[in-house]
């Protein structure tokens, strides 16, 4: 399947009317943070394609809608079975601090042969650097990923695997990130991929300016993209021989 990775940036090159010429063969839509409601609504009357998204530390208008006391803390995780949504009103589903199952999208694994869903969760926010919303220090972001472990564990014992898609707004620590307190990565994530192999990590939150800076670096088994602007992904990779 064609994955369109979106973050930060209302691309022009998405934003127009001739995006669906431009984009043929897109089959899903991650939006990695930082975009404004109306782009995603654009998206997805656009594109008609599932589409998950997670916010950022930017344009936050209606975070409040997707957590209530602005806070993230255990008792309000949400996580999804098959089927599940949890949608302000957009059709884009929200992926913030949940694993979910999609059956919709389900794929031939090429290491078991099995038809599955495709596995995706996703985390919110930013590395804490003035005590905005949606910001976290290291500990608590490992905390709200230690809290989809049980679903993990689940995906596991039943596909074989924990999962496919992590989407995130912040980066790794030491892997696209910039060293300003605001853009600093997650130390957690890292630990996150070493533990869980996902095979994408998908972030938004570092700006592209020279397009010719790396954007998909490999860590472990996880291919960590940077989503900003916009990212086409082929899901399964192909296995190299």
């Amino acid at each position: 399947m064609k994955i369109l990775c979106v973050s930060d940036q209302i691309d022009p090159l998405i934003y127009n009317q001739n995006a669906v010429k431009m984009f043929p063969d897109i089959d899903l839509i991650l939006c990695a943070g930082d975009l404004p409601m109306d782009y995603v609504d654009f998206i997805v009357s656009t594109f008609n394609k599932p589409t998950y998204f997670i916010f950022g530390n930017h344009n936050l208008t209606e975070y409040r809608y997707y957590h209530k006391n602005h806070a993230p803390l255990p008792a309000q995780f949400q996580f999804a079975s098959p089927g599940a949504s949890m949608s302000a009103g957009h059709g884009a589903v929200y992926a913030g601090f949940r694993v979910i199952r999609d059956n919709k999208l389900s794929f031939r694994d090429p290491a078991t042969g099995r038809v599955t869903p495709l596995l995706i969760a996703g985390v919110s926010g930013s590395l804490r650097y003035n005590n905005g919303l949606n910001q976290y220090t290291d500990k608590q972001m490992h905390s709200c990923l230690a809290h989809l472990v049980p679903s993990l564990i689940l995906n596991k014992i039943r596909y074989g695997r924990y999962l496919d898609i992590l989407l995130t707004h912040a980066s790794p620590r030491h892997v696209h990130d910039q060293e300003d307190p605001c853009h600093k990565g997650f130390d957690s994530f890292n630990w996150f991929i070493k533990k869980f192999k996902p095979a994408y990590l998908v972030h938004g939150h570092i700006h592209l300016y020279d397009m010719r800076k790396e954007r998909i670096t490999k860590v472990e088994e996880t291919t960590v993209v940077n989503a900003y602007a916009h990212c086409v992904l082929d899901f399964p990779q192909e296995q190299k021989e």
